[in-house]
């Protein structure tokens, strides 16, 4: 295979970064912790109000784009499938039992990942496969709040999420909301972890087809929600089309879901970019 075309995948935060983070964050402990000898009244006040700026900063950094629609965005829901609610609830079990470098977060697109190019590629790395089929961003964000969130903060998330969206006939513009509503849960809960957006992936064997057309829509709205500290956006989709734009049956029998030479090629894209999000600090 050839060297994969890393282009369209914005770089991850400078190695420089984190360590002056981190001295900063050393510095500001040893700060409060005089301040608790001294006036341990004055440090709680201080500790809750430091606790809720972390939070409005991370909903204003997840607002750097959007919103989009002219519509109200769903109200988070269950998924109407049983089958989806066990797996949201084998989900929480799995997120409470230990930590995980990277939570994946998605529908049937990454439940469904090919198990061979899964253990290669991502558990390997510590990952959590937290897709469930069905599953919209309405859905992902019902879990978000219920469960999927209650384990210790990983070091990165992934996030895709948003083709049943359009399935469903929401606009292109009223996905991202949604999408943009995953984000901004998934930086608040964990504010230090890496977040990587990818862009939807290609859906019907045309390049003109009115679903395909959708998720390229979606994807120019989505991607200015990566602020290139704490969210990144990969558009890796491409990989998966021919030279002419459309989308094999040899990659894609249904035109929506991969088969495992669809997703060793999704991965030949996305593990450079997961090395760069778990690299460590130097």
């Amino acid at each position: 295979m050839s060297t994969p075309d890393t282009s369209g995948i914005r770089p991850a935060e400078p190695a420089q970064a984190p360590r002056k983070r981190r001295r900063r964050d050393e510095a500001d402990a040893t700060a409060f912790a005089r301040l608790m000898r001294c006036n341990p009244g004055v440090a709680l006040v201080a500790g809750l109000v430091a606790r809720a700026s972390i939070g409005l900063a991370c909903a204003a950094a997840a607002e750097r784009c959007g919103p989009f629609a002219h519509e109200q965005l769903p109200a988070p829901v269950p998924s109407p499938y049983p089958s989806a609610m066990e797996r949201a609830k084998s989900i929480n079990q799995a997120i409470r039992s230990r930590r995980y470098s990277i939570l994946f977060f998605g529908d049937s697109l990454t439940e469904g990942w090919d198990a061979a190019v899964w253990e290669r590629s991502l558990a390997s790395r510590g990952a959590l496969n937290a897709g469930v089929s069905g599953d919209r961003t309405d859905n992902l964000l019902w879990r978000l709040q219920n469960g999927n969130l209650a384990g210790l903060p990983p070091q990165a998330v992934v996030l895709l999420i948003g083709t049943n969206d359009l399935a469903y006939g929401r606009s292109p513009a009223l996905t991202a909301d949604g999408i943009r509503a995953a984000l901004e849960a998934l930086r608040q809960r964990f504010p230090e972890a890496s977040i990587l957006l990818l862009g939807l992936l290609p859906r019907e064997e045309s390049p003109t087809a009115p679903l395909r057309v959708a998720t390229i829509k979606v994807n120019r709205l989505i991607r200015d929600c990566a602020d290139g500290q704490h969210v990144f956006y990969a558009d890796i989709g491409d990989v998966l089309l021919d030279g002419n734009g459309q989308l094999s049956a040899a990659i894609s029998p249904d035109a929506l879901h991969f088969t495992a030479c669809g997703y060793a090629l999704l991965a030949s894209r996305l593990d450079p970019e997961l090395d760069r999000l778990l690299r460590p600090a130097r």
